[in-house]
């Protein structure tokens, strides 16, 4: 299934093991520019709105409604996006997933109604970056790293929560300059960019070179995929009849929910249109959000950091509860630069700081299937991502302010961060590992 010959498949890993460089590393790295740029693409909605009321006179909740099939589908690929990769690779399915994502992006150039919003932006890129989400970085982490698991995976999610939001800014600025559709010509370059890189660079498995996973003494056993088409498309409903029996996935699930109401369904989707109801420019709002990209990208990568050292229930405790209460004072703030600056601070140290821990909760209690289950536990996120996307949008059509559904935002994670102590099962096996 590779477009490699072997002796180019052979040839690159030699370049780098010569130089001392460990592969696992340089596939990292290319999965870290996967999830940037699509994730980019994931974030672009939240500069689209204002341009395509203007242009086609849409309501908020209409364009709203598109974004959030996106992000439904977003998530609920995620299971089937980890058994396709089990089955066919990280490198076809990865490339089919840019080749989807850029599909819709280039098709909405020429939309004119809200159902097209719905096909391409909805359907189209939700399938797309589905494949490309979360766990394509677990998938990676887990396989080609035996140590330094949680670090890896904290720098991969934090590509795609910093590609979300350090693109806004640029995006913005394109906007304003040459219009929406030459941001999103931008956007289509990236996905080639990262196409060409994933098709010379990206390998499956380490045992596929002759290697072990990073700090790992003896080989590990390629689990038995699916021998049909049908069994690879039930595996991942097998995964969530098993982990459905256990309170561990049920909490893991909906404090994940509250995760993505309370970031990128509701910040990153919405945050500028806030900002400009208070009569800040949209470059303005999307500085604000890079802002709060690169204090995540600090907060994350140290996240995955203690994660290998630190009880994760407790990190996550403290997450979701200053999360809560950045989001509370938002509501009471006066959306000045200062104000504003305070909130970027402690919102984006814990912007998706959760996902190390929430990987390596799932993977202490799943073992081997823990890619499926966490597929399932990151679909909670995206459903959540979804409802605030929507529910956002409605609060501001019909009353005319955002405010709500940033306080209710607040609340529930307050609320996440009290159930996550009742996380207390472990798998033995796994821990003692």
């Amino acid at each position: 299934m590779s477009p490699l010959p072997p002796a180019a498949n052979a040839a690159l890993p030699a370049f780098f093991a010569r130089r001392g460089i460990y592969y696992g590393w340089v596939v990292a790295g290319v999965t870290f520019l996967t999830m940037l740029v699509t994730a980019g693409a994931v974030g672009a909605p939240g500069v689209l709105i204002g341009p395509l009321q203007a242009e086609f006179g849409w309501e908020t909740a209409d364009i709203s409604s598109g974004f959030a099939v996106r992000l439904v589908l977003f998530g609920l690929m995620g299971p089937f996006a980890a058994a396709f990769m089990n089955r066919f690779g990280l490198r076809p399915v990865a490339t089919v997933a840019l080749a989807l994502i850029g599909a819709g992006v280039l098709g909405s150039f020429f939309m004119t109604k809200v159902w097209h919003l719905l096909l391409l932006w909805g359907v189209v890129v939700g399938f797309g970056t589905g494949l490309t989400a979360m766990v394509l970085g677990a998938t990676v982490a887990t396989r080609w790293f035996a140590q330094r698991r949680g670090l890896v995976m904290g720098l991969l999610t934090a590509s795609t929560a910093t590609g979300q939001l350090v693109f806004l800014p640029l995006l913005a600025q394109l906007t304003e300059a040459v219009g929406w559709r030459g941001a999103l010509t931008f956007v289509l370059a990236m996905l080639l960019v990262a196409a060409i890189v994933v098709l010379v660079l990206m390998r499956d498995r380490p045992s596929d070179l002759g290697l072990l996973p990073y700090g790992a003494s003896t080989p590990t056993p390629n689990p038995a995929h699916p021998t049909t088409f049908t069994a690879m498309l039930a595996s991942p409903l097998l995964a969530l009849r098993d982990a459905s029996k256990s309170r561990t996935f049920w909490v893991l699930f909906g404090t994940f929910f509250v995760c993505g109401a309370s970031t990128n369904g509701l910040v990153q989707t919405h945050f500028v249109s806030l900002c400009g109801d208070y009569g800040l420019a949209a470059v303005t709002a999307a500085s604000m959000l890079a802002l709060i990209g690169v204090f995540d990208f600090i907060g994350t990568v140290g996240s995955g950091w203690l994660s290998d050292r630190v009880d994760s229930r407790w990190l996550l405790f403290w997450y979701y509860g200053l999360r809560g209460l950045s989001l509370i004072y938002l509501t009471y703030s006066d959306f000045s630069f200062y104000g504003l600056s305070i909130f970027a601070v402690f919102y984006g140290l814990d912007w998706v700081a959760t996902v190390p821990p929430t990987v390596k909760l799932a993977a202490e209690k799943f073992g081997d299937r823990a890619n499926l289950v966490f597929g399932w536990i990151f679909a909670g996120h995206q459903l959540g991502a979804a409802s605030a996307a929507y529910g956002a949008g409605f609060s501001r059509t019909f009353y005319q302010t955002y405010l709500p559904a940033f306080f209710v935002a607040g609340v529930l994670c307050l609320v996440a961060a009290i159930a996550i102590v009742a996380v207390r099962e472990r798998r033995p096996s796994a821990v003692a590992a």
